[in-house]
């Protein structure tokens, strides 16, 4: 049987090597794509992403990934998954600087507020649980509270309800994962989160 082609995104900025690792654990054939040009627009792609906001955005653009991406996603319709500042990226805007986003989820990121809570600390690092919102095709069957990995300084906040996937809880309730479509996100680093990441990627894989 033949594996099924995961197009990773290498644009300078991610933790490619785990999430290769983990695609070809579940089953997948990760493809590194560094050059817009290389893309197979029929095939899934992941936008994976560490680092600050503006850095990522001007990345892709620089690269020439953004309109190939919205064909891919828009006109092929072929599964798309940001990770953590991949998903970040997904949005309109971010308070991390004045990059304009992809815009592929209606919403901003923000900065996490110690404001009301001077004890929380920032980045929000760690295990933490999530709380699924709405069916999905990410969404494990398992009944057990699921638990992710998180590194993150910004959150995201869903303009619209209808996209919100999964929640978390760090001070107040934020987004941790988004679906629209064919479009999912994942602020947590399923690479990093075991059998539980182990899912999430399977379930991608396999739509």
């Amino acid at each position: 049987m033949q594996k099924q082609i995961v197009q990773i995104l290498d644009y300078g900025i991610g933790n490619l090597n785990s999430v290769c690792n983990m695609i070809s654990k579940c089953g997948g054939k990760p493809v590194l794509i560094s050059k817009a040009t290389e893309l197979n627009l029929h095939e899934k792609i992941i936008l994976p992403g560490v680092g600050h906001y503006c850095i990522g955005i001007d990345n892709l653009r620089s690269r020439g990934f953004e309109d190939v991406l919205r064909e891919a996603v828009y006109v092929n319709m072929v599964p798309f998954l940001g990770i953590c500042l991949g998903m970040q990226l997904l949005f309109d805007s971010s308070e991390e600087g004045n990059g304009i986003g992809l815009g592929f989820i209606s919403g901003k990121v923000k900065r996490f507020s110690t404001e009301n809570n001077p004890s929380l600390k920032i980045p929000h690092m760690g295990w933490n649980t999530v709380k699924v919102r709405k069916s999905c095709a990410l969404a494990t069957t398992e009944d057990e509270e699921m638990r992710f990995y998180f590194v993150h300084s910004y959150y995201a906040s869903c303009q619209n309800e209808d996209d919100i996937f999964m929640t978390t809880n760090y001070g107040n309730q934020f987004v941790s994962a988004v679906n629209k479509d064919n479009i999912y996100g994942a602020q947590f680093h399923p690479e990093k989160s075991h059998r539980f990441g182990i899912g999430i990627f399977t379930n991608f894989i396999k739509i």
